[in-house]
């Protein structure tokens, strides 16, 4: 599952790391297990029954350092063992929040393969890149939320959009700092 450009140099920041099979499984693996201890760091805004997480940071930057297919498995797998019963998805929000897990698979691969085509690589291209992979969380969390909860779409927006953009915009910055940090590093 490695990306190698046509140039034959790495697509993504983890295929710098050597091996095969057992790096990608491991690396599936871990991103799902970053994203639970994400979810971990959780509190509600009064009037949402959506959580501020650390997930959606969690979820983009696998996507960003895994590239797809990877990122893909490891959200993947991220929900399935949370369906599974595993006591990993954000303690607050419940069933309202599910539809933004499936974003984050979403959300994962849309990073993961721009990123592949560079979309990591400087601060302003890691800037649109977090962005639309913000936005394809929120396309897929807020329908369900509005299922879940009854919500019509303007509340569903309300509740569960406008009082996480000044975080999730900060999470995207914060990647915008970093992977293309990262990639500077790695050709030194």
């Amino acid at each position: 599952m490695a990306n190698v450009s046509a140039v034959g140099k790495p697509a993504v920041l983890s295929d710098l790391l050597p091996g095969t099979r057992v790096r990608d499984a491991a690396l599936v693996v871990g991103a799902a297990l970053l994203t639970g201890v994400a979810a971990q760091i959780s509190f509600l805004i009064p009037g949402t029954p959506v959580p501020v997480t650390l997930q959606t940071f969690a979820a983009l930057f696998a996507g960003a350092a895994l590239g797809f297919p990877r990122a893909f498995l490891g959200m993947a797998l991220y929900l399935a063992l949370g369906q599974l019963g595993l006591p990993w998805f954000a303690p607050e929000g419940g069933n309202a929040t599910l539809g933004y897990v499936v974003g984050f698979i979403i959300a994962a691969s849309a990073v993961g393969a721009l990123a592949s085509r560079g979309g990591d690589r400087t601060p302003l291209r890691t800037l649109a890149t977090m962005a639309l992979g913000t936005l394809l969380i929120y396309a897929a969390g807020v329908p369900w939320l509005m299922v879940a909860t009854g919500m019509d779409f303007g509340t569903a927006i309300d509740k569960g959009v406008v009082p996480f953009l000044l975080a999730d915009g900060l999470k995207i910055l914060l990647a915008a700092g970093i992977l293309p940090l990262a990639w500077k590093l790695t050709r030194r």
